[in-house]
């Protein structure tokens, strides 16, 4: 299917939750969030029907984010329910890694071919500052997990904020050349001001080639992270939520107030 502007959309980002196991500094309030209730979360069953619907649309590629994708209950027979749908090519998952060595294997069985996994610093002080609770090894016992259950390629996502954390990035990318790692570097995005850039390594923050829809957690299809158009499945069906975010797709993103990183998955 294509946008407007003619760009093939074929990629659809999934949040799962909007719940984490860590505190991120440019990602989450220190005292966390309102979590949405349980019955706002779209079911497995939900989310599978608008990925088939998605495919039949022409969707070939879908991410899993969150929040934490690992955290929501169940995350592994999601996973299996939607590598079963033909004509998706390529299901990947993007996680900080702490939950990774309890279920790479299981991830890799149930058919998901790869993850980007959160790594901002290697030092585990600065770790720790970053993600306010969070300890570096969990997450490289979780790249290991990766590596040896065979999810391939790991990327690595670091995020850039420019003045502060330079030399931690400069460490984590030493870390990737020494365990063939590629790595993603994202200058620090705010949604409410609209302060976005091309990822380096990436295709994220492109506007001119975007490819992507994005389900939320509650069961909204938004045309473009930066912008508070949102198209409920609810409401309109799971057939005109995509046609409405397909042609109000804008040309290039300007701010949102709708959602941040931790419900929206980036």
């Amino acid at each position: 299917m294509f946008d407007q502007f003619n760009r093939k959309i074929n990629y659809l980002r999934i949040s799962v939750t909007d719940l984490c196991n860590l505190r991120c500094t440019y990602c989450m309030p220190a005292e966390g969030i309102q979590k949405f209730l349980h019955s706002q979360i779209l079911s497995f069953e939900e989310i599978r029907e608008v990925v088939e619907v998605g495919r039949d649309l022409g969707i070939t590629k879908v991410r899993l984010t969150g929040g934490e994708p690992l955290v929501r209950k169940g995350i592994v027979d999601l996973v299996a329910m939607l590598s079963t749908i033909p004509g998706i090519e390529d299901l990947s998952m993007t996680t900080n890694g702490v939950l990774l060595p309890r279920f790479a294997r299981s991830l890799k069985k149930a058919g998901l071919h790869r993850v980007n996994i959160s790594l901002d610093a290697i030092d585990p002080v600065r770790f720790q500052q970053i993600t306010r609770i969070g300890n570096v090894y969990d997450v490289l016992a979780g790249i290991e997990a990766a590596m040896d259950a065979g999810l391939r390629p790991i990327k690595i996502n670091t995020v850039i904020i420019k003045g502060v954390n330079e030399e931690d990035a400069r460490q984590v990318a030493a870390y990737c050349r020494t365990n063939k790692l590629e790595i993603r570097y994202i200058q620090q995005m705010k949604l409410s001001s609209g302060q976005f850039s091309v990822v380096e390594g990436g295709e994220g923050g492109n506007c001119k080639i975007c490819n992507r829809l994005r389900l939320t957690s509650d069961g909204y299809i938004k045309p473009c992270l930066f912008s508070d158009l949102q198209y409920s499945i609810h409401e309109h069906g799971i057939h005109g939520a995509y046609a409405l975010a397909l042609a109000n797709k804008p040309k290039h993103g300007t701010f949102s107030h709708q959602h941040e990183f931790y419900n929206i998955g980036g």
